[in-house]
């Protein structure tokens, strides 16, 4: 088997909110169905479904790789309309690393690698 990508399904307590916060983070998102989004960033994508499990929801964690830290920081303190919170960037020994709770309680360790 060759793998050629790996999608993550991301429940949305509300829907409409997670998309409004993916594109507000950079993605472009477009309905796939009436349940369905896709999100994409270049050549990465993930899918919002209208499905929530919060069991699930506060249990994924995705590793969002960017290229500059502080430009996603930035980004990140701007949105201040979506119920999330984030903590500031922490030094690790594998890179720089913003843990973002999104709004459905998911966690993106926003990462920038060595």
């Amino acid at each position: 088997m060759q793998v050629d990508d790996i999608r993550v399904f991301v429940p949305c307590k509300n829907y409409q909110q997670s998309c409004d916060f993916y594109q507000a983070l950079g993605f472009n998102v477009e309905p796939a169905s009436g349940d369905l989004s896709i999100a994409t960033s270049g050549e990465c994508s993930l899918f919002l479904q209208r499905y929530y499990k919060k069991e699930f929801a506060e249990n994924l964690m995705l590793q969002v790789c960017v290229l500059n830290i502080n430009e996603a920081f930035n980004t990140i303190s701007k949105l201040t309309h979506f119920d999330i919170r984030f903590e500031g960037i922490k030094q690790e020994p594998w890179g720089k690393v913003i843990y973002l709770w999104g709004p459905s309680g998911e966690l993106l360790h926003i990462t920038e690698l060595n």
